[in-house]
């Protein structure tokens, strides 16, 4: 797919993920919205890629739903509705299948669908400039799509909150509240997020993915099932030449060589 919206660069493992309509504070547009999920797909089947971020061009992160497109739905079909709402969605399932982590870099206002991005990604790293918020009530729709995320990041009463209210809060307020993880003064966001993602690419590529399997396959799972399942992926990981390696390697005092097997 040529990318029109976004920008994507690979560099040291990481993949840097941009949503590039600054002018227009990144919209997620339906071409967007493809287009994103198509970037993300191809870095997570990378077996070179260890960490996804994801951020925003110019001034903000994305303000959310591109307001032209829902004006066009008026003339569209319950049908053709119904099918361009599941293919939208597909972007938000990413954040329970992927299995490379994604850090939110926010480097400005998540509003809306804005906001639900953030939220999916496996952690979320703000600047003190940046503002989220679920804002759909001010135009009369339903964060219907990102609900799951928010739910699952502040829980059910904030999250009701915030949809009811349509407020708009701080970073800070956003870090209490559980939809990022950290802030940081704006021109320290870029590299606390490289960081982080350089952190997480030096760790086995396996036990990571095996982490975040661990915690989607057993989110929604009966307890003593998961301790079942999470009983067999111990020994996927027992069983790997990656802890044989990052035994060694900590025995030997080096830094480890990892295979992803």
């Amino acid at each position: 797919m040529e990318y029109k919206t976004i920008l994507c660069d690979v560099k040291e493992e990481i993949a840097t993920i941009t949503l590039n309509q600054p002018e227009m504070r990144n919209p997620l547009s339906k071409r967007t919205t493809e287009e994103l999920t198509d970037a993300i797909e191809k870095s997570d089947r990378d077996p070179h890629i260890k960490a996804i971020i994801i951020t925003g061009a110019g001034k903000a992160f994305s303000a959310g739903g591109d307001i032209n497109e829902f004006k066009e739905n008026f003339m569209k079909t319950v049908p053709a509705l119904h099918m361009e709402g599941r293919e939208s969605t597909q972007l938000f399932k990413l954040g329970a299948t992927v299995k490379t982590p994604m850090i939110a870099a926010v480097n400005g206002p998540a509003l809306g669908g804005g906001c639900g991005l953030v939220a999916m990604c496996h952690i979320a790293v703000a600047s003190k400039e940046a503002k989220l918020g679920l804002t759909e009530l001010r135009l009369g729709i339903v964060p219907f799509v990102i609900l799951p995320w928010i739910r699952r990041a502040v829980g059910d009463r904030r999250a009701m909150e915030l949809m009811l209210s349509a407020e708009v809060v701080s970073a800070e307020k956003a870090k209490e509240l559980n939809l990022v993880h950290r802030v940081v003064p704006h021109h320290e966001l870029e590299a606390e997020t490289w960081r982080l993602a350089k952190t997480i690419a030096s760790f086995s590529p396996l036990a990571v993915k095996l982490a975040l399997d661990a915690f989607y396959t057993t989110d929604q799972m009966d307890l003593t099932k998961a301790f079942d399942y999470l009983s067999t992926l111990r020994i996927v990981s027992f069983c790997s030449e990656d802890l044989r390696e990052g035994a060694a390697a900590f025995l030997e005092k080096r830094t480890p060589v990892w295979r992803g097997k």
